[in-house]
């Protein structure tokens, strides 16, 4: 039974964190808009979509912008902070997510910052400058693996020989199969209306 369990704690994290990085990059988008002024006119989230942010109007474009990677990167940041420093048994999960949001936000950026696609081409857009989007890649890219450092063994790797906390893996499954649900009846390709 631990080999069930793993395997369905690793695809289950992985899935989670996926929908869950599209969750706190489009929230980013959402609160800079909010602050600068703008007005959201639809969030679109889900499991086969590219996620996005619609604001009309939108008078601080390149805030909003930014906030998307910002805003996807330290509210996980945030949420492996408070799981460590209230030592829950789940931290090397908030520590994942955290390091799976500053990669691909990470990388997004300073791929993007080449083929000019998605934020990376916004931003370019509006001014902002290719080193700037690299240089974020470098600075979120590196302290992302550095948080997925030594978490083999909670996932069953190496050491723990498959074994893994079963009701995290429960939990988890749970969680990602709700997200799935909530993102595609009210997040779909119709977006949320604001």
């Amino acid at each position: 039974m631990s080999r069930l369990h793993q395997t369905l704690l690793i695809f289950a994290t992985l899935g989670t964190s996926w929908l869950g990085m599209m969750i706190v990059h489009e929230a980013g988008h959402v609160l800079l808009a909010w602050l600068s002024g703008g007005t959201v006119t639809k969030v679109v989230l889900g499991p086969l979509l590219i996620s996005r942010t619609d604001v009309d109007p939108n008078p601080h474009p390149l805030w909003e912008i930014w906030g998307g990677p910002v805003g996807g990167c330290l509210i996980p940041l945030i949420l492996w902070s408070l799981a460590r420093w209230r030592h829950a048994p789940w931290t090397y999960l908030a520590a994942f997510f955290a390091g799976f949001c500053l990669i691909t936000n990470g990388c997004y950026l300073a791929i993007g910052s080449f083929d000019r696609v998605g934020d990376a081409g916004d931003l370019l857009q509006q001014g902002a400058p290719a080193w700037q989007l690299i240089l974020f890649g470098v600075v979120t890219i590196v302290p992302g693996f550095w948080l997925w450092h030594g978490l083999g063994p909670h996932f069953g790797l190496g050491s723990a020989r498959g074994t893994v906390n079963e009701s995290h893996a429960v939990a988890l499954s749970v969680l990602l199969v709700l997200l799935v649900l909530v993102e595609s009846i009210f997040f779909g390709e119709t977006g949320a209306i604001f």
